[in-house]
């Protein structure tokens, strides 16, 4: 087949999105189709455009994938106003070079955002090809689930996107059942809805031991690590971390000192930073954006990592990238998020069970652990064999291939 996807993230960018959509495109294409990503310039998430590339129009080919990057208004993880120039500049850049694209048998449009998902609505219409939308975010309620203000007439009109989004698609794939159910109360047929899960990529992801000299490196040689890996935004809820390590403070752990590290940059780094240099806070690191190359270290040497998300009733649809990254290296998971992705890592017995934005729930989970390295191995290890190896990218990608050969 030849598969054209809309996507807004791509690699070398490290966010869930371009991580996810970059490993079925190169199974794709490594299988024999003619794969083909229309996105931007790498600029995530501070808006500067990565060493390498420029914000125009060019062409290259990863992984035998072909890349087609187009010229849009750059804007940092924040701030609404500028974000959205930047979102429909996208969809503006992204459909004119799609159009000059040879014609597809099947495109995919992949939401975060709601303006690349209508890319694929208006080049499907145009082109006369079956589309298939893909729903990671539920806009524009995942916004303001998130705290950001958009006016009513706005959020009116991104509603209405959104349904007609809905309803032009021949079929919608999104990675949960939360997100079905939710799709199903806004109308959409269920039939029309498939899940293909977020999985682990067992070549990046796998068993491995600490990266000793990345932990020198940060001063954390000898601690006990609990990291969170991933953009920090909004929607983390990270001052718990701030919150749990003043509590951590002010107590002795007689067998190792705990460190929470921050892996990652993103809208709220800066503030998060600023106010535990205020608390005084020495058992909080934040590195800043790293390497995507790094990331299997960092996920590997800590000794748990912490899926968070801000306490509502939006965020119990969702399925964190992060749970199957951490199930790959054989880490324990304290799982901070409420819903169906709470009870995917509590069934298989791979992580402990902590309240959200509850920094006392994150002590105790904390706490558990360090006192019981029996119990974060036989946690790492459920992870992996529980979820590592049934969610991962290459049966992802099949399932997701198969949808595709039907529809062309």
């Amino acid at each position: 087949m030849r598969i054209l996807f809309f996507s807004h993230y791509y690699t070398p960018e490290g966010n869930a999105p371009a991580t996810r959509v970059s490993a079925l495109c190169e199974r794709w294409a490594k299988a024999g189709h003619d794969v083909t990503v229309v996105t931007c310039a790498p600029n995530v998430p501070s808006g500067v455009v990565y060493d390498g590339y420029r914000n125009v129009r060019m062409d290259e080919t990863i992984n035998g994938v072909k890349v087609a990057r187009v010229k849009t208004y750059m804007a940092a993880n924040k701030g609404a106003f500028r974000r959205m120039l930047n979102f429909v500049s996208y969809f503006l850049s992204a459909l004119w070079t799609a159009l000059g694209l040879p014609r597809p048998d099947v495109v995919i449009a992949t939401s975060p955002q709601i303006f690349c998902g209508y890319a694929g609505v208006w080049y499907a219409r145009l082109r006369r090809v079956p589309l298939v939308v893909e729903i990671r975010d539920i806009w524009p309620e995942s916004m303001g689930a998130v705290g950001a203000h958009i006016p009513g007439p706005a959020y009116w009109a991104l509603e209405r996107v959104e349904k007609a989004m809905y309803r032009r698609c021949a079929k919608l794939v999104t990675v949960g059942e939360g997100y079905r159910e939710r799709l199903v109360e806004k109308g959409v047929p269920a039939e029309k809805i498939a899940i293909v899960m977020n999985g682990t990529d067992l070549e990046v992801y796998g068993p491995r031991g600490k990266d000793e000299e990345l932990l020198r490196r940060f001063g954390l040689d000898g601690k006990f690590v609990v990291s969170y890996i991933g953009t920090v935004g909004m929607a983390c809820g990270l001052e718990v971390v701030l919150d749990a390590a003043e509590l951590l403070g002010c107590k002795e752990h007689r067998e190792k000192e705990v460190v929470f590290v921050i892996v990652g940059d993103g809208a709220h780094r800066e503030q998060l930073e600023a106010e535990a240099k205020k608390r005084g806070l020495s058992n909080v690191v934040f590195t800043g954006r790293q390497p995507k190359s790094t990331m299997p270290a960092w996920v590997a040497s800590s000794d748990a990592n912490l899926v968070h998300l801000r306490k509502t009733d939006l965020f119990t649809t969702v399925m964190p990238s992060k749970i199957f990254e951490s199930a790959g290296c054989r880490r324990p998971i304290i799982m901070g998020v409420d819903g169906f992705a709470k009870k995917l890592v509590m069934d298989a017995g791979a992580g402990l069970d902590m309240k959200p934005e509850s920094a006392q729930s994150l002590v105790e989970c904390v706490e558990r652990l360090v006192a019981d390295p029996a119990l974060s191995a036989r946690l790492g290890e459920n992870a992996y064999r529980n979820i590592a190896l049934v969610h991962n990218r290459d049966s992802q990608a099949k399932d997701y291939l198969s949808i595709l050969e039907n529809m062309a």
